[in-house]
């Protein structure tokens, strides 16, 4: 437990200042306009953010407050794959970009429901 925190609350000034003298300093970010955060398969879109940096000890440490959209990422298809494909199937370029999306990039599996 903090002392002076108490039930209710602390001051946020008296906050501010144990903070300092811990060697804890927090900054905001202004006019943020977009957090994205990438994984393999989605982007999680924050619109509306509110972005703070707090430095502790000479780490920063970046929170990110708003409201979270997830997107889902398409499968980037090289050329050289739909080329292949194309070759193997005799479709046109547009339906083998078409099927290793389908396929999530998967060569073998986009050749294979050209091919049935």
């Amino acid at each position: 437990m903090i002392p002076g925190m108490g039930g209710k609350g602390m001051n946020p000034k008296k906050m501010k200042q144990m903070m300092k003298q811990m060697g804890i300093s927090v900054d905001e970010i202004s006019d943020v306009e977009q957090v994205i955060i990438r994984t393999p398969d989605k982007d999680i879109v924050f619109n509306d953010a509110n972005v703070s940096i707090m430095n502790a000890q000479g780490v920063d440490t970046y929170q990110v407050v708003g409201t979270p959209e997830e997107v889902a990422r398409e499968v980037e298809i090289p050329e050289d794959d739909v080329r292949l494909v194309t070759e193997q199937t005799g479709v046109s370029e547009e339906k083998a970009k078409e099927a290793l999306k389908n396929a999530n990039g998967d060569l073998a599996e986009a050749i294979m429901q050209l091919s049935s």
